[in-house]
C-alpha cells in the first residue's frame, strides 16, 4: 500500500490529513487521487464509507483558486450528505481556508444567494442547485470540476433529468467525477455522453462478510412492531439503525417506541434542516440517542461509524437497497448483524431480496413475544397525502389473512429452502 505522499499530495494537504489524523490511503483513495491529479475523469465503483470524499477532492482542493469564482460542483442526493461532504472538505482545504458552501432545499434561500459571489466550491442537492439557475443566482461558467456523487441514488429519486440539465450548464472543458456504489445501464450511459475518456476503478466492499450476520424473524402481521421492541430490549449494541419505507412508518415506529421508554430519534425528508441535522448530531454523539429510526433516502451516503445492528422493520424492494443498508454495520473489523422482521407484508420484497444468491441470511426462530400497545394513526393521517395505502400499521383482521400476491411471494421463497412456519412462541396478549 502507498503512503499519501507517493500518491502525489502536496505537503500542505499531507500536514492537514495528518492533523485530522488520517494516515493511512483507503483502497478507493489510492486508485483514485492519482488519477484526480492528473486531470483524468474517473468513473468510481464505491460505496458510503469508503474514503471517496478525499479521493475527489484531492485534486480540487490542490488546483482550485481562493476567490475566483465557482469552480468546483459536487452534487449529492441528500441534504445530510451534502452537508458531510461540504464539511469534510472545508476541513481538508483548511490550510487554503477555500470557501465551501452546502446548497439544498429546507434552507433559506437568500442566504445562499449572499454566499453564492464569495464561493469556491459548492456541494448541493440538484433540486436547488436547478433553481438557483433557473433564477440565475449562480453561475457555472467558470467550474473546473464537476462531481456527482451517490448518482445512482439521484437517479432513483428521480433527479436523472435535472442532473442533466446541471451539466449542460457546465463549461465542456471541465474534469468530471462520478462515484457510484451501482453502476446501471442509465448511468453508463450518463458517463459515455459527458465524460473525456473517463477511467473506471472500483473496489472491494469495506465491510468484512465474515464480520456480518444476516438473520430474519417471520412473524404474525400483529406483532411485528413488538418483536422490534423486544429485540431492542434484548440485543447488546453500540449505534443502532431501524429502516423503514415511509416516513409514516419512521414516525409510527419511533413515536411508539419512545412512548414505552425506549429512547430513539427518527430522520426522514419530511422533517426541516435544522431538526435533521440535530437529529443526527446526537446520534453520533457518545451521550446521545444510540437508536436512529430512519428511511433509505434521509440516511443514504451518511457515513456514520459505530453501527453494530441494522433492523430491516420494513423491507426494501431490491437487494440492492438491502445491502446498502446492511453496509452500515461490520466496518473496519468490527461484528456486526442485519436482523430483518417480516410478516405477511414483505414477502414479496422479502423474495426479491432472496434473488441474489450471494446473500446468506438466516431464520431465527422468534423468541416469547408478548404483544404491546401501540398508538396507531388516526384515520385523517392514514388518508393523508402521499400515503397511498403503503402503509400497513397493523392493519385491521383484514390483513390477518394474505393476499394472494403475497402467497404467490412465499411459495417462490420456498422454493429457497426458506421456512415460513411460524414458532409457537408469539403471544397475543396485550400488555
Amino acid at each position: 500500500m502507498k503512503t499519501f505522499k507517493e500518491l502525489g499530495l502536496n505537503e500542505k494537504l499531507l500536514g492537514t490529513l495528518l492533523s485530522l489524523g488520517i494516515k493511512i490511503p483507503s483502497e478507493i483513495q489510492e486508485k483514485a487521487i492519482p488519477l484526480v491529479l492528473a486531470g483524468h475523469d474517473v468513473i468510481g465503483g464505491s460505496a458510503t464509507g469508503s474514503g471517496k470524499t478525499l479521493a475527489f477532492a484531492s485534486g480540487i482542493i490542490e488546483k482550485v483558486q481562493k476567490n475566483k469564482g465557482v469552480q468546483a460542483l459536487i452534487l449529492t442526493p441528500t441534504r445530510e450528505l451534502a452537508e458531510q461532504v461540504a464539511n469534510s472538505i472545508l476541513k481538508l482545504s483548511e490550510h487554503k481556508d477555500l470557501k465551501v458552501l452546502s446548497i439544498y432545499g429546507g434552507t433559506n434561500m437568500n442566504t445562499q444567494i449572499r454566499e453564492i459571489p464569495r464561493t469556491d466550491i459548492i456541494v448541493g442537492t440538484p433540486g436547488r442547485i436547478l433553481d438557483h439557475l433557473q433564477k440565475r443566482t449562480l453561475d457555472l461558467r467558470k467550474v473546473k470540476f464537476l462531481v456527482l456523487d451517490e448518482v445512482d441514488r439521484m437517479f432513483d429519486m428521480g433527479f436523472q433529468k435535472d442532473v442533466e440539465k446541471i451539466i449542460n450548464a457546465c463549461p465542456k472543458k471541465r474534469q468530471t467525477m462520478l462515484f457510484s456504489a451501482t453502476v446501471s445501464s442509465e448511468i453508463d450511459y450518463l458517463a459515455k455522453k459527458h465524460t473525456q475518456d473517463a477511467i473506471k476503478i472500483s473496489v472491494k466492499s469495506h465491510i468484512d462478510p465474515s464480520q456480518l450476520k444476516q438473520v430474519y424473524y417471520n412473524v404474525m402481521d400483529n406483532l411485528k412492531f413488538s418483536l422490534l421492541v423486544h429485540l431492542l430490549g434484548k440485543e447488546k449494541s453500540d449505534l443502532v439503525m431501524v429502516f423503514c419505507r415511509t416516513r409514516r412508518n419512521v414516525d409510527f415506529v419511533a413515536n411508539n417506541l419512545n412512548n414505552l421508554g425506549i429512547k430513539v430519534s427518527a430522520i426522514h425528508g419530511g422533517m426541516v434542516q435544522n431538526k435533521r441535522n440535530k437529529v443526527l448530531s446526537e446520534f453520533n454523539s457518545t451521550k446521545g440517542v444510540n437508536v436512529l429510526v430512519c428511511t433509505d433516502v434521509a440516511a443514504r451516503g451518511l457515513d456514520i461509524p459505530g453501527v453494530s445492528h441494522v433492523y430491516n422493520y420494513d423491507l426494501p424492494k431490491t437487494s440492492v437497497d438491502y445491502i446498502h443498508r446492511i453496509g452500515r454495520t461490520a466496518r473496519a473489523g468490527r461484528d456486526g448483524i442485519a436482523i430483518s422482521v417480516l410478516c405477511s407484508r414483505d414477502y414479496e420484497n422479502f423474495g426479491n431480496i432472496l434473488k441474489d444468491k450471494n446473500l446468506k441470511i438466516v431464520e431465527v426462530k422468534t423468541p416469547l413475544v408478548e404483544k404491546v400497545s401501540m398508538n396507531l394513526p388516526s384515520k385523517r393521517e392514514f388518508r393523508g397525502r402521499g400515503n397511498r395505502g403503503e402503509n400497513n400499521f397493523n392493519r385491521s383482521k383484514r390483513n390477518d389473512r394474505p393476499r394472494r400476491s403475497n402467497d404467490d411471494s412465499r411459495r417462490d421463497i420456498k422454493k429457497r429452502g426458506i421456512n415460513f412456519s411460524r414458532g409457537n412462541n408469539q403471544k397475543s396478549r396485550r400488555s
